[in-house]
């Protein structure tokens, strides 16, 4: 990868950036350690709710060595009128090397990006816009499975039109050489999907796929007349993974879901444990990954040596 102080977009990566980290996470997850040069300071800036996304991260930075300083958006500084930016120029100053961000709004992160911070700045999660470390997580997941990616057919299943997690797949899948596939309610597919894969209904995918990935519906962004329409068993019906429908997946495919996973809807609470689902693995391989981004970041800063790293 060209070097950069900054992980914020899929599209920053091509074939061979996606590969280093997954080889890299690989190498982590094997036992792989690093050594920092100096005392190495993360802080995780969330503004919206986590669970899983912002204790990978901090996972990820404690295996590293790094110290974490808590952020809560409740009691900082930003209820008195201050900046995202300034709040991150803030923690630069004193000594933060590494800030997690993740904020409703759409690329948030251009304008940091383009003020050039000294710290470095991981985006985990931009409104309906982009999932980086997510969507490198779910690229491990199926290639342990699969060895590869060309060739594979990928089902993106739910709630697309509000999902950085869809966004961020559909473009790393198609670069890689997987042929995406979307389903769910038609008026949650917009046209910047259509580019990327085409839409099918979900019986007539469940024969086909070698991945169902499946997407929580997120009642966050819906209007509110939509949250008052919404009929959970209806959706599951629909669109959600029936102990019928998967009884016709393929006996090699596998089942992914970015959770958190509403049981009875997106799938049915049978499956989320179920011999083909991967969706704990993802989670635990999401440490490995953001291991592997937090490290390239790190050694382009010289924090620590590159020749530690997997090649």
């Amino acid at each position: 990868m060209e070097q950069t102080n900054d992980l914020v977009s899929v599209d920053q990566f091509n074939n061979q950036d996606v590969m280093a980290i997954l080889h890299q996470a690989q190498a982590f997850q094997a036992g792989a350690t690093v050594q920092l040069k100096r005392p190495t300071f993360a802080m995780n800036l969330f503004f919206e709710n986590s669970t899983r996304t912002h204790t990978s991260f901090e996972m990820a930075e404690r295996r590293l060595g790094l110290q974490v300083l808590a952020f809560d958006p409740k009691t900082s500084s930003m209820t008195k009128g201050e900046s995202l930016l300034d709040t991150l120029k803030t923690i630069q100053a004193i000594g933060v090397d590494l800030a997690v961000v993740r904020h409703p709004q759409n690329a948030y992160y251009r304008p940091l990006v383009q003020a050039g911070l000294g710290l470095s700045l991981i985006n985990a999660g931009d409104g309906s816009g982009q999932h980086p470390s997510q969507s490198l997580l779910d690229m491990l997941t199926i290639y342990q499975e699969f060895g590869h990616f060309d060739g594979l057919k990928i089902a993106i299943v739910g709630d697309i039109s509000h999902s950085r997690v869809a966004r961020s797949n559909m473009e790393l899948l198609t670069q890689l050489g997987a042929t995406v596939y979307f389903s769910g309610p038609k008026h949650w597919i917009t046209n910047d999907f259509t580019a990327y894969g085409t839409y099918q209904p979900l019986d007539d995918l469940v024969k086909e796929m070698d991945v169902l990935m499946f997407l929580r519906v997120q009642h966050e962004r819906l209007a509110a007349d939509s949250n008052a329409a919404f009929d959970a068993a209806d959706y599951h019906q629909r669109y959600g993974l029936t102990l019928a429908r998967a009884a016709k997946m393929p006996a090699h495919a596998i089942i992914m879901h970015p959770a958190p996973v509403n049981r009875g809807v997106e799938l049915a609470s049978e499956l989320v444990d179920a011999p083909q689902s991967r969706i704990f693995q993802q989670m635990t391989n999401g440490v490995y990954v953001r291991m592997a981004m937090i490290a390239q970041l790190l050694a382009h800063r010289g924090l620590v040596n590159v020749d530690q790293l997997e090649v």
